[in-house]
């Protein structure tokens, strides 16, 4: 019998959080951001659910050429642009499009003697200080770029470092518009967190990431408040329960002690699945469908929780660990970090369950 844990995506769900995104952003180009493999999905696995994209952006050139392999004929984005000049044919050849963002990229360019020319988005740094041309440098950068043999088109892009917050976007706008003035090139500005704010970002191609799969951009907005589903459900099951009298402890450490007569659930998931080691005790899972927490540290294969609340669970009870009734912010808000981590973190050893149903009332 197989360990009960996998993970179930709902692809109805992704297909209308690029709905919604399009909603959000109306008349814009939309490209998926699908980077470290679809934000833990799965590329090919999630690629049905993104034919109403305009096309993808990601960072990896193999994945770019198993998506060309796998007959995606749209536009590609590689956000980081190239690393090395031997890269270029490749990038040419399968038709990618490119992020420039430094001066060593110009010059690669116009050494490349390419034999199709590629369309490059241009990124300005707005203040993010990652990547980025300096906004002064701009108009040198665009004039060189706009007479290379290499470059068939132009666009002007940059990354939003505050668009989650409130008092985020002005300074960054003001930047990019000062350095963008009188160029008259299509522009991409925002990420998830711009694409719900785009009335005041504006652009002409926005690039949603988190919120495609259903998690939020924001400390203080949730996912169901900007309108998109969960898109991955980890599902597991109690594998055994143990009886705790109070001053019994649980798990290595023993960092978490009874103060009362509890049941404790045994699940099979732990950090080499993906799920966080750092989370405390506290940290929500549901079990039979009703809130329940975690009690003991998170070991390699197995979380404890208190079933005391939640009477009828026993041994072969469905326990989600984040997706469908728990979004996954809610585990990430509890273990100090981001939904971006729980989803792209998810190990090769939990097994994938692809569902085309609308609503996922159902145990596999």
């Amino acid at each position: 019998m197989a360990r009960p844990l996998y993970a179930q995506l709902n692809l109805p769900a992704l297909r209308a959080n690029v709905a919604c995104a399009r909603a959000l952003a109306p008349g814009t180009q939309l490209f998926a951001v699908v980077k470290a493999n679809a934000y833990g999905h799965g590329l090919l696995r999630v690629l049905p659910a993104l034919a109403d994209a305009n096309g993808l952006a990601l960072i990896e050139l193999d994945a770019a050429v198993a998506l060309r392999s796998a007959h995606y004929t749209r536009r590609i984005l590689l956000l980081e642009g190239f690393f090395a000049p031997e890269e270029l044919p490749e990038i040419a050849a399968r038709r990618l499009a490119v992020v420039v963002h430094d001066e060593d990229q110009v010059r690669m360019l116009e050494h490349a003697g390419l034999d199709r020319p590629l369309e490059v988005f241009v990124k300005i740094n707005t203040g993010m200080n990652r990547l980025g041309i300096p906004p002064a440098a701009v108009p040198q950068i665009i004039e060189r770029l706009a007479s290379c043999d290499s470059v068939a088109v132009l666009r002007l892009m940059t990354h939003l470092a505050r668009a989650d917050e409130k008092d985020g976007l002005e300074d960054a706008m003001a930047t990019f518009d000062a350095a963008c003035r009188g160029l008259p090139y299509p522009r991409s500005i925002a990420n998830s967190a711009g694409v719900v704010r785009h009335a005041e970002v504006g652009g002409d191609i926005v690039r949603p990431g988190i919120m495609l799969y259903g998690a939020t951009p924001f400390a203080h907005d949730s996912a169901d408040a900007i309108g998109v589903r969960p898109v991955m459900t980890l599902r597991s099951e109690i594998t055994a329960v143990q009886a705790l009298r109070p001053g019994d402890s649980v798990g290595y450490g023993a960092s978490f002690t009874a103060t009362r007569t509890m049941r404790i659930g045994v699940v099979a998931c732990g950090y080499a699945d993906g799920y966080p080691r750092h989370a405390p005790n506290g940290t929500p899972v549901l079990v039979c469908g009703r809130k329940a927490r975690i009690a003991g540290r998170v070991s390699m294969d197995m979380i404890t929780v208190d079933l005391t609340d939640v009477p009828e669970a026993g041994v072969g009870s469905p326990v989600v660990l984040w997706g469908q009734g728990l979004p996954v912010d809610d585990v990430a808000s509890a273990a100090s970090t981001v939904g971006y981590e729980l989803l792209c973190a998810v190990a090769p050893r939990v097994p994938f369950v692809v569902s085309n149903v609308e609503h996922l009332d159902f145990e596999i």
